[in-house]
């Protein structure tokens, strides 16, 4: 049976069963893409064929002190007509009342029982006319949320907090139904203390700004149905500068001037993403440069870019950082991964079209050397993962949606469908990706959906296209299929004959001076991983690599370091370890310190609770089980 066989098949099976698994139900009739096997979300308790959130809206206060968020949230129900109840999620919010918001009555409500990964279903039972209730309730110490002192901030003066919903974890501080294929409104009502800022991931609305007990309120709105896990806030001493007419950063005012001069070609980037990909439908592309304790790189919420300040290099040689939080407005916010299984739909095309804006804006050269270093990753990956997690479409049924955000979603992703565009050319590709994003804009979308559109748009019946391309192959088996589409060989020559030279002895030293970060990464990410302390002495005499400011060469540096018991390198590795929360870096190196019994562990034990403060949960969650061993 064909793929697009079998989504049809389950289509008509789902709509004669009762409830599945979290995530399914008994009638298509409201999303009828849930209604598919590949649409059912195991990481959700959700029944959203039955009764399903549509719009939230949001009433909180923030108390720093308490490290609490309490107040309401309103939600707008679709049932059907025989529903008796809706399953919201939750993982640590306490509901002291649930009401009718139209007649006020009180509704019954029960929690069920926990689990690790999941938290608890929220069962409301809903009156025969409920359209929409009201949830009252608090959250303290919520995972989805980093509250930070003063002292873990770039100004020192005021606290911080910032969110991060991807995957699963807005559950634990807003009341809805937290799967990505439940696309939802919202609006917002923001009160925080006086003094300080608060940033959402929607448009801004009327502000109110009030003395009495301290606080002001801000009020935000998203008119647009999104994904529930980029619904993100953050809170703070926040300043704003225009970066075009309709870009600008947010940041810290210690933080914000280099902010700016880093992404002043923000305004050129979504011109070159229209050109590509469509109209920009989110009005504003904002940003906001977050303090080091960010967990990722970036996170693409609608409106309102979260940033590490760790992109900030003072020469923009890291702001495909912004192309890619960019891209997302089409990919992965547009059309969304229905579930997390299908992670490789918003990130591996951003990651395809993040190239296509680089090559548009900073040339062909740049954007083939971006991709080099992205198969050098996957090629990592490939070796290190199990077998089963190098498929596209990922079985992550009992386990958290995070084990499926490797490079694989990104590179792999992203090597399908420049194999797709090599075989039909860009002249047909471009439209037909264009055409994808307008089909399917604020639509969840699956696996089964994209081969269906290739199939129907691109393969039209060419059974010998069909085979060059191996499209299952790709996206249901493991492995790199052999028609991937090699890194351009010259991208690199130079850095290659130099990585091949200095096994002699050679170091470019004057090459060094005038190459890019991209060609200093590929240098020493190439290097074979043992070297000999003369080596390395010699490589940090030659570039200064224990004092570089570049963090993505400080972790190129720093993972080789590590590898070889670098004794001289050790000040600078725990000076970065405490200096950023981001996973990317602080994650593999703590690992690697770990696994050396005798020389790194010690490090990382003593380090480890020095910098735990300002990293966030999705980073402590998973060393803290490392370290307690």
């Amino acid at each position: 049976m064909t793929r697009l066989a079998l989504l049809l098949a389950s289509a008509l099976a789902l709509s004669a069963c009762q409830t599945m698994v979290p995530g399914t139900a008994s009638t298509p009739s409201i999303a009828p893409v849930l209604a598919t096997a590949d649409a059912a979300d195991p990481h959700s308790y959700a029944r959203p064929l039955e009764a399903r959130v549509t719009h939230v809206d949001l009433d909180l206060r923030f108390d720093f002190a308490a490290r609490a968020v309490s107040g309401t949230a309103t939600l707008d129900i679709d049932r059907q007509p025989t529903a008796r109840a809706i399953v919201l999620d939750s993982d640590g919010y306490q509901v002291s009342a649930v009401i009718d918001a139209a007649t006020g009555a009180p509704l019954a409500f029960a929690y069920g029982a926990k689990d690790a990964a999941l938290g608890r279903p929220l069962t409301v039972q809903l009156g025969n006319a409920t359209r929409k209730i009201r949830v009252a309730y608090t959250a303290r110490d919520a995972a989805a949320l980093q509250w930070l002192t003063p002292e873990q901030t770039a100004g020192k003066r005021q606290p911080f907090l910032f969110s991060q919903g991807q995957a699963i974890l807005n559950r634990t501080w807003i009341p809805t139904q937290d799967s990505p294929g439940i696309r939802q409104t919202w609006a917002a009502r923001i009160t925080v203390p006086m003094g300080l800022t608060a940033v959402m991931s929607g448009l801004k609305s009327d502000e109110i700004i009030a003395s009495t007990g301290g606080t002001q309120t801000f009020r935000f709105h998203m008119d647009k149905p999104v994904a529930p896990y980029l619904i993100a806030i953050a809170i703070g001493d926040l300043k704003f500068q225009p970066l075009g007419a309709r870009t600008g950063v947010w940041a810290e005012p210690a933080t914000l001037p280099a902010a700016t001069r880093e992404l002043e070609d923000t305004e050129k980037m979504v011109e070159a993403a229209e050109r590509l990909f469509g109209p920009y439908r989110w009005g504003r592309y904002d940003m906001i440069v977050l303090p080091p304790s960010f967990p990722f790189g970036g996170m693409e919420n609608p409106t309102l870019t979260f940033l590490t300040p760790t992109f900030i290099a003072g020469d923009k040689s890291l702001v495909s950082l912004i192309a890619h939080e960019l891209a997302h407005s089409w990919s992965g916010n547009l059309a969304t991964n229905a579930t997390w299984a299908d992670f490789w739909l918003n990130e591996g095309t951003t990651t395809y079209a993040t190239s296509r804006i680089v090559e548009a804006i900073y040339g062909k050269r740049v954007a083939d050397q971006q991709i080099a270093l992205g198969i050098d990753s996957l090629n990592g990956e490939l070796k290190n993962l199990p077998s089963g997690d190098t498929r596209l479409a990922i079985d992550l049924r009992g386990r958290s949606p995070d084990d499926g955000m490797t490079d694989i979603a990104y590179e792999k992703g992203a090597a399908f469908l420049r194999m797709i565009e090599s075989n039909v050319g860009r002249a047909r590709f471009d439209p037909f990706l264009r055409k994808w994003f307008d089909e399917h804009a604020f639509q969840p979308v699956t696996s089964a959906q994209f081969l269906a559109a290739v199939r129907g748009d691109l393969v039209r019946g060419d059974a010998a296209l069909e085979q060059r391309m191996k499209l299952d192959r790709w996206v249901y088996e493991p492995g790199l299929p052999s028609n991937a589409v090699p890194a351009d060989r010259q991208a690199f020559a130079e850095v290659d004959a130099a990585v091949a030279a200095h096994a002699a002895g050679t170091l470019p030293t004057a090459a060094w001076a005038r190459w890019t970060t991209d060609e200093r990464l590929r240098f020493l990410n190439r290097l074979p991983r043992q070297q000999s302390r003369a080596s390395l002495d010699a490589l940090e005499r030659a570039f200064g690599l224990n004092a570089i400011g570049n963090n993505e060469l400080k972790f190129a540096w720093a993972s080789l370091a590590v590898a070889n018991r670098h004794d001289p390198a050790v000040p600078a590795i725990e000076a970065f370890l405490q200096a950023n929360g981001r996973r990317k870096f602080v994650r593999p190196l703590f690992l690697a310190l770990d696994k050396d019994q005798s020389w790194g562990r010690p490090i990382a034990r003593r380090v480890y609770p020095l910098a735990r403060p300002i990293y966030h949960p999705l980073v402590t969650g998973d060393l803290d089980k490392v370290f307690a061993r």
